[in-house]
């Protein structure tokens, strides 16, 4: 008997795989047969299940009605006149004088309103040879939304502390405290109600770029110019994880409001994904060829969304990592994402205009035009309004739905402060939307909130609708 010869695992397996390829590949690439009784079947029971209700109607309202004598008439169709007592009756229109003229009994006919207005004229208008002239309903003229009332918004109170532009903002959710960031390098966590500084975190060897407070652990996030992303533990307000990656300044970050994820974008072009847990960077999206300055997450598709230096703005399939669409709409760069907090909707920023954008697949929804700055930020709250803030410190209150304008204004710089000094780096809402916090170039932060007394007496909206406006993309 002769000695079986020993092969290692690897040999084995792919013998083996080599054996099925033979044994399938003549016939791999082939679909299965079509059986058309199957295929008919299964058509069947599909129209039955989705449009069964509606099959019996079809076939009635098909079916001629017939005279006693056998022969089928069309049934006329025309408005009613709507009167309770001649249920039968119905106008018949004069094609050229726009008129009713008589009112015809059609005996058995049903009382229910007809869309058509269609009325033989019986030779009465001129040049009639028995055609019949149609007397179609006049189109609705399409409306313009008028913008919905919003109280104008003043400024509250000014916060001084930091020594460089203050750069980013994040609001807690519990909505009793916020963050901030400078060039000063320093994180500085302030009472809202008060205005008081609470705590400073210091740990960052360049400008603080961007925060984030989970709504899930004691954390809070930061991003920065020196390449850093930092998670701290507010219970011993240290920095308890570094996820490096990133080859250049980090400009942005946002956090998954469902999954335990962390979005950063920056200098490098990229935008990365971390597992918060365990540092890991999950997927490196690339595809943009500039600076992508910022980057916003949600729970629903698309659930990564970017906009870049490079005029377009991305939305990404956080699961595959991949890139899903880009809006090329923009003509210059684009620094600002904001999503509305409840309408499935964003909006973008760009010096040329803002653009609203309908999820998940990016439908362009409107322009809204006006805020010729740099804009650098926006923020929306749940009543509608937007706020976009300028690189020259000018910041414009937009209604959300129509576009309109209702309010613009420079923000005041600090007393000693140069002119120059106005700009808006960051802005946001606090959680109840009452109260807008931004971030200036003055090293200030200011705080705005709707002014009580105004009401739409004192504050109308000055809308006239622009009937030429024009989609412009």
């Amino acid at each position: 008997m002769e000695d079986v010869q020993k092969h290692s695992v690897h040999t084995l397996i792919f013998r083996s795989l080599k054996r099925t390829h033979d044994l399938f590949v003549s016939n791999q690439g082939n679909l299965p047969d079509v059986d058309d009784r199957l295929d008919k079947q299964r058509r069947s029971i599909k129209a039955k299940d989705t449009y069964g209700s509606l099959l019996d109607r079809v076939a009635t309202a098909n079916e001629p009605r017939r005279t006693p004598s056998g022969h089928a008439v069309e049934r006329p169709l025309a408005i009613t006149d709507g009167s309770t007592d001649t249920a039968n009756s119905m106008l018949k229109f004069n094609a050229d004088a726009r008129r009713p003229d008589t009112v015809l009994s059609i005996p058995g006919s049903n009382s229910t309103s007809l869309v058509r207005a269609s009325m033989p004229n019986n030779g009465n208008g001129p040049g009639s040879n028995g055609a019949s002239n149609l007397q179609l309903i006049p189109k609705k003229a399409p409306t313009i939304p008028k913008p919905k009332w919003h109280a104008p918004w003043k400024l509250s109170r000014v916060i001084s502390g930091h020594l460089g532009w203050v750069r980013c903002i994040a609001v807690e959710p519990g909505n009793e405290w916020f963050a901030t960031g400078a060039g000063d390098r320093v994180i500085k966590i302030w009472d809202l109600a008060s205005g008081k500084l609470k705590l400073s975190l210091t740990g960052h060897v360049s400008t603080v770029r961007g925060l984030a407070v989970s709504t899930k652990h004691p954390y809070l996030f930061s991003c920065g110019e020196d390449r850093q992303v930092k998670c701290w533990d507010l219970e011993y307000n240290k920095v308890i994880r570094h996820y490096h990656g990133h080859l250049s300044a980090v400009y942005s970050l946002a956090l998954h409001p469902t999954i335990d994820v962390l979005a950063t974008s920056g200098r490098d072009s990229t935008a990365r994904i971390w597992d918060m847990r365990t540092k890991a960077n999950v997927h490196t999206l690339t595809g943009h060829t500039n600076t992508v300055a910022s980057v916003v997450a949600q729970a629903t598709n698309p659930q990564i969304i970017t906009g870049s230096h490079d005029s377009t703005v991305r939305l990404w399939d956080l699961a595959a990592g991949k890139s899903v669409c880009t809006l090329t709409n923009h003509k210059k760069s684009v620094r600002s994402v904001v999503l509305h907090p409840s309408l499935y909707m964003f909006a973008s920023a760009s010096p040329d205009n803002i653009k609203q954008w309908r999820c998940p697949e990016g439908n362009f929804v409107q322009n809204i035009s006006g805020h010729t700055a740099i804009v650098n930020c926006m923020a929306a709250n749940n009543d509608g309004v937007l706020v976009s803030g300028g690189d020259n410190g000018t910041m414009f209150f937009w209604d959300w739905r129509t576009g309109y304008n209702f309010q613009r204004f420079q923000a005041p710089v600090q007393p000693g402060s140069m002119d120059s000094e106005a700009g808006i780096f960051a802005m946001c809402f606090d959680h109840s939307g009452t109260r807008l916090i931004t971030a200036e170039a003055d090293k200030t932060i200011k705080v705005y909130k709707e002014d009580d007394e105004a009401s739409e007496e004192t504050h109308p909206v000055n809308w006239r609708p622009d009937l030429l406006k024009r989609r412009k993309f």
